[in-house]
């Protein structure tokens, strides 16, 4: 391995004990909460008047989290410094009305999340995830809490883990040109998942999720649930060397912005700044709703401490012009097989450290003085890093960078760990890579 030398394979353990626990947004904050919360962050609600102590807080709102800690001493005006990541993955997603079949046969009805590569849902056992809501939110509690199944509230997540759906793929004898001219897939007619045999009927699905719940399926009011692949993160490779696993796009930038969150909370009242972690929901369709990166959710949060701790709007605007925000999101490492994709001057490989990422075209929101920002970051971690540019012949990706940018006046940095198989069911990267990811963050923050 690259950095064998220090290299903390009890990090990548940990993301995969973090990837197969958060099958959803929903599950994915939680057990960033209830981390953060391990290392004596408190939640707060957003309906609720915030006062000016120190000490570390988090904000929960479906599937995303606004987390910081505010160090003692800490003026109205104190910059933040922010990683920025995403909980969603592109995916399966439960229709409204779930109850579908054909021919003796029992499926599930589903839309398409993002833009998934669908063939990699095919002939894999799938789970469902997500969450129920109970009764009217509007009308209680509407605040989102922290926990499993057994909480009480509005909403109950829902992780059923073993093998319950399949997206069966058509025989090669009744398909004698897949091979030849490629797999052709309706997103209608050919990714309806099967769950049985037998008649539909109505209200089926939820009655047994709400077996599972252990609620009554009369107090299920709504639901988000999708499919996942129950198949577990696995190392891979003959020094395990690589990673497989589902949702690295956008969890391993998650879970490495909690620790690093975490661990920058540790040296207190020497921080000049205040860290922040800032994971969003719906990064895949575009960040446009109230829980993703395009709408104002950090923006409040961020202008609400500012205001508890006595500041005006003049400290706010102080406050964000020293801020600066490090945009965590996968990019793309060399393939061998297709290495006349990429550019041929930019090939990052895995375990060669995180990524910074570059489009002139503000696709990526880096420029030189977000390179010098990561660069420095990583020479005080120690950690290696790279360059990505898309290949001028191929259209580039984006990320929640551009849009913090623009919709807060934030300087930002895209940056990120190079995979393989990006919006597969199961993705691929480097052991080392999600630890040297944390450690460049820890840096950013602590710096």
């Amino acid at each position: 391995m690259t950095n064998s030398a220090r290299f903390d394979r009890g990090h990548t353990d940990d993301l995969m004990s973090f990837l197969a626990a958060s099958p959803s947004p929903y599950h994915a904050v939680a057990n960033a909460a209830e981390r953060l919360e391990k290392a004596g962050f408190r939640q707060v609600a957003e309906a609720d008047a915030w006062d000016n102590a120190s000490g570390g807080k988090y904000v929960l709102r479906g599937g995303a989290i606004i987390a910081w800690y505010v160090p003692e001493g800490a003026s109205a005006a104190t910059p933040f410094r922010i990683v920025g990541a995403h909980t969603d993955s592109p995916n399966l997603r439960v229709k409204p009305i779930p109850d579908t079949g054909a021919r003796g046969w029992r499926q599930i009805a589903v839309e398409i999340y993002g833009g998934t590569l669908l063939n990699t849902w095919l002939d894999r056992d799938l789970g469902l995830s997500g969450r129920v809501t109970l009764g009217d939110p509007a009308s209680g509690d509407s605040q989102e809490r922290r926990g499993g199944a057994e909480r009480s509230g509005p909403h109950r997540l829902v992780h059923i883990d073993r093998p319950l759906l399949r997206v069966p793929q058509l025989a090669v004898h009744l398909d004698r040109s897949v091979n030849s001219e490629g797999l052709k897939l309706d997103k209608q007619r050919h990714m309806t998942p099967i769950w049985g045999l037998g008649e539909v009927a109505e209200g089926d699905l939820i009655s047994f999720i709400a077996e599972e719940a252990g609620v009554p399926a009369e107090d299920i009011k709504g639901w988000d649930l999708m499919v996942h692949s129950v198949e577990p993160p696995s190392y891979l490779g003959r020094d395990r060397e690589l990673v497989a696993g589902p949702r690295m796009d956008n969890l391993l930038s998650v879970h490495a912005g909690t620790a690093a969150l975490a661990a920058a909370a540790t040296a207190g009242s020497s921080l000049s700044h205040i860290p922040v972690l800032a994971a969003f929901d719906h990064e895949e369709n575009g960040s446009q709703s109230d829980t993703g990166a395009d709408g104002p959710l950090l923006g409040t949060v961020l202008e609400r401490s500012v205001f508890a701790r006595g500041g005006s709007y003049e400290d706010r605007a102080r406050a964000f012009a020293g801020t600066i925000c490090l945009s965590s999101d996968t990019g793309h490492a060399v393939h061998p097989n297709y290495s006349e994709r990429h550019d041929p001057g930019h090939h990052p490989m895995p375990n060669g450290g995180p990524i910074l990422k570059v489009n002139v075209n503000q696709r990526y929101a880096t420029d030189g003085s977000g390179r010098a920002v990561f660069a420095a970051a990583c020479e005080r971690a120690g950690v290696p890093w790279q360059s990505f540019v898309s290949n001028n012949s191929m259209p580039c990706g984006t990320t929640i960078g551009p849009i913090t940018a623009a919709r807060h006046g934030i300087a930002t940095v895209d940056i990120g760990v190079a995979i393989l198989s990006m919006h597969s069911a199961r993705e691929l990267c480097g052991a080392e890579d999600p630890y040297l990811l944390a450690n460049a963050l820890t840096a950013f923050l602590e710096s």
